[in-house]
């Protein structure tokens, strides 16, 4: 959680220090076709490169450095960092130059150069449009730091996308959680990392053939639905693990307008709608059918070269009032039965659930959606129900295809659409208390579709919850165990604080979808180290 974020920062400065200087190579920008995977620059610039020692030595001169170097291990490796520039399209088949990182391993042992396996990761969602995971050397860009030290030092080629609409992207608009277009853009720079690989100073890095999908949060759908693509192109991956991302996106979608609004939806909801508004061209005819007047520009707001923190504070987006604290009633809305009405009231806070206290406050007088768009999504749901929210669930899509063009436009990206069911060794990581993607909607979800609807594979699945009710267990006890403990710790440091025990909870919670990734991403590299 909070710590774990400070010790990625830690691990980033420590790249800022350690790192030396790009490339000497001439970069040939690439002026004769535009194909989608082929490189803009080759090579590309190599834009740090540090060594195992300087990584351990960095660490280790911080307390959060050392909690990090507990849960990674010692860095095995050096670290040659590239950054990629690469054609793609995006959600309407608009070609874009793309970017982002090739991470190599260096090192005389035979661990670090030689064959060695590439893992392809997807970030998480990101506001802020000159997101660049490559820059290492930026003390915010956690994530970069995190996978380094987690699969670039221990030997694995990462090849991660800034993802079309992010740094030099000049798309305009980011195609968040399109499956098509994002798992197309994941091949790409794969595609064009290849052809990077035996151009780089680390060339007696290679390619062994082995290849790892993984990624957190969006990135997590985007990992599922890259393993997806690449299976239907006859390419399939060694072994894949998605991690705590919106997998059943009509059914999560169904519970946050049925008032169990996540955290962090005020800034998913621009991104989603911006997204299948360019892919689709059907989901408003004018931007104030879906938003308040209260924010007039949140339809084209996001990504933004303006911090998200910014854009609160100056009021062009609410923090938490995704929808009206002035719930639809029985006098605006006649024609709408009375159940549907009552499943769209402001919840009741429960003192013993605190999810019910993260549900309420997505409600508000100066909210983001309006309340007839709310309905008209939830009359589709009440009239198409998504199979995993009906009881008993059925953990199947609507029997009937939804017509309200967002929830059209979730079904369609729904990884339960088409009855696809992974045949490599898949590894759904998340934590059960996540208030920003639920557990139970998505990776459950998930797991009870791949069980009872179109089975997988005898062995193929493999379901990781790192903060178990229960207590740990199994193979992963000891990061169900260090997770479980630094929450605890996290608790007790902000009651030394003064803040009573409700207040360090709520405080808490908000980081714990942020919290859960380096745990994940720990499990996903002993889960990748097995093949």
């Amino acid at each position: 959680m909070k710590r774990f974020r400070s010790a990625l920062g830690a691990l980033a400065a420590a790249m800022l220090v350690a790192a030396c200087g790009s490339s000497t190579q001439t970069t040939v920008e690439n002026t004769t076709t535009t194909t989608h995977g082929t490189l803009v620059e080759d090579p590309p610039l190599r834009i740090a490169s540090l060594n195992a020692a300087d990584f351990k030595t960095q660490l280790q001169g911080s307390t959060s450095g050392q909690q990090l170097l507990q849960l990674t291990g010692d860095p095995t490796c050096g670290v040659d960092f590239y950054y990629l520039k690469f054609y793609t399209v995006g959600a309407a088949n608009e070609t874009t130059i793309s970017s982002g990182a090739m991470m190599v391993p260096t090192g005389p042992s035979g661990t670090c150069s030689g064959p060695r396996p590439i893992v392809l990761y997807a970030h998480g969602t990101q506001a802020y449009q000159p997101f660049n995971i490559a820059d290492v050397t930026n003390t915010s860009n956690t994530e970069g730091a995190l996978i380094a030290a987690a699969f670039a030092a221990q030997g694995y080629i990462v090849v991660a996308p800034n993802y079309a609409g992010y740094d030099i992207s000049k798309l305009g608009y980011h195609p968040f959680v399109n499956a098509s277009q994002q798992s197309g853009e994941m091949i790409d720079i794969l595609t064009a990392a290849r052809t990077a690989l035996p151009k780089t100073f680390a060339s007696s890095t290679t390619d062994n053939g082995k290849l790892f999908v993984t990624g957190y949060s969006e990135g997590g759908y985007v990992a599922m639905a890259t393993q997806r693509a690449l299976q239907a192109a006859g390419k399939p991956p060694t072994a894949v693990a998605p991690m705590s991302g919106p997998y059943a996106l009509e059914a999560f979608g169904d519970s946050i307008f049925f008032s169990h609004v996540d955290i962090g939806s005020t800034e998913f909801a621009p991104l989603i709608t911006s997204s299948y508004q360019h892919a689709y061209g059907n989901i408003y005819a004018n931007a104030t059918d879906v938003y308040s007047s209260t924010y007039p520009n949140a339809a084209t707001l996001l990504p933004s070269t303006t911090p998200i923190s910014t854009l609160f504070t100056n009021g062009q987006l609410p923090q938490l009032a995704l929808f009206d604290s002035t719930a639809p009633d029985a006098t605006t809305y006649p024609m709408v039965p009375a159940p549907l009405l009552a499943a769209l009231q402001v919840p009741t806070v429960d003192p013993k659930n605190p999810a019910t206290a993260i549900w309420a406050s997505g409600f508000g007088p100066q909210f983001l959606i309006t309340n007839d768009y709310r309905v008209s999504y939830a009359v589709d749901a009440g009239t198409n129900p998504d199979g995993a929210l009906k009881t008993p669930a059925t953990y199947t899509l609507a029997a009937t295809a939804p017509t309200q063009t967002l929830r059209k436009a979730l079904y369609t990206n729904d990884l339960r659409n088409g009855n696809w069911v992974p045949e490599e060794p898949t590894l759904l990581c998340g934590g059960e208390n996540d208030p920003t993607v639920f557990f139970s909607v998505n990776t459950q979800v998930m797991q009870a579709f791949w069980t009872a609807v179109v089975p997988a594979p005898q062995g193929v699945l493999t379901v990781l919850d790192v903060d178990p009710a229960a207590g740990p267990s199994g193979p992963f006890a000891g990061i169900q165990l260090a997770f479980q403990t630094t929450e605890q710790q996290t608790l007790a440091a902000l009651m030394a604080q003064g803040l009573t025990q409700a207040q360090a909870q709520q405080q808490a919670i908000a980081s714990y979808h942020a919290g859960v990734a380096p745990f994940c991403t720990m499990a996903a590299s002993a889960f990748f180290g097995k093949f």
